[in-house]
């Protein structure tokens, strides 16, 4: 019973809940109905939208989604968990400046010591204008507890206490652009804001964390363009003559093959450190206890 409710707690829908648990969709219902009997609540609404849960059942998830992870604790722990025989797909999530860090050498430990573990990558954005890093990455959370990842990686260093946090790597913000651009000599910060910038935003919203600080200054910029990936403002930086605020470990990796380099920025931008995020009750899951520490290791892996 606790199953099917956790998995419409996810999925929000019985037929997909049911391909997930492997029913189908009659039995899954009947699941549901009984746990509704034992519980006196509906807990799950029908609307267009698909099902939404009630009060009682939001309250309950948590409770459930617990006990469901130590279940399937105990019963992993009767086939210890071998990275060298194991077949899992584990979900990760993360930005995909990040991810171009600490995959490439995820990869190759795993072909070396996990030849038939299978990934799932899933670009993480925090929310747009948003200036609070712990509302701005509450989605990633939520999608962790609905169990849509198995392990996020984000810069948030404050977490609620049922989840735990490993750190990765330290980042911070450089302004990147093609090699010999005029601004790599004189990068003063009036000559800074009168190039043509290219801005990474999902949305297509121009405005981010960098005109927040220019406009602390009385300054602004001209963003001449957005794209949704800090792989596609590298090609484009490296056919114009823009120049973009990137992440100075991502530049390290995948600038040179592009002809685009990097240079300090002239005005303070972030630093911060990227973790390994998951609830505390998932790694009790020896096989999401491993990947946390291989993520661990990838991320601490020399830039070639």
């Amino acid at each position: 019973m606790l199953g099917p409710f956790d998995e419409i707690m996810g999925e929000r829908h019985v037929r997909r809940a049911a391909e997930r648990l492997h029913l189908s969709p009659s039995a899954v219902s009947h699941g549901l109905s009984r746990l509704r009997r034992l519980l006196g609540d509906p807990l799950f609404l029908r609307t267009p939208r698909g099902f939404v849960p009630t009060d009682r059942a939001t309250e309950l998830s948590e409770s459930i989604a617990d006990i469901l992870v130590r279940v399937r604790s105990v019963i992993a722990s009767a086939e210890p968990f071998d990275p060298a025989h194991s077949t899992r797909r584990f979900t990760i999530g993360a930005p995909d400046g990040a991810v171009s860090v600490f995959l490439p050498p995820l990869l190759g430990a795993l072909q070396r010591t996990a030849p038939r573990i299978d990934l799932s990558i899933r670009q993480l954005l925090p929310r747009q204008g948003e200036p609070s890093p712990n509302v701005a990455w509450r989605d990633a959370l939520a999608e962790l507890e609905a169990r849509a990842l198995d392990i996020a990686v984000i810069p948030l260093g404050e977490l609620p206490a049922r989840f735990v946090k490993r750190p990765l790597y330290d980042e911070e913000f450089v302004i990147a652009m093609r090699a010999g651009h005029p601004f790599a000599k004189d990068r003063r910060l009036r000559g800074y804001c009168a190039q043509r910038h290219v801005v990474v935003s999902q949305s297509g919203d121009p405005s981010g964390f960098v005109d927040a600080a220019l406009a602390r200054r009385g300054l602004v910029r001209h963003v001449a363009l957005t794209v949704p990936s800090f792989h596609f403002a590298l090609a484009i930086l490296a056919e114009t003559d823009l120049v973009a605020a990137m992440p100075r470990q991502f530049v390290a990796r995948y600038g040179a093959s592009h002809g685009v380099v990097a240079v300090d920025a002239p005005l303070p931008l972030r630093r911060f450190r990227l973790h390994a995020v998951a609830p505390k009750v998932a790694l009790m899951d020896a096989g999401l206890a491993w990947l946390v520490k291989s993520l661990e290791q990838a991320a601490r892996t020399p830039v070639p």
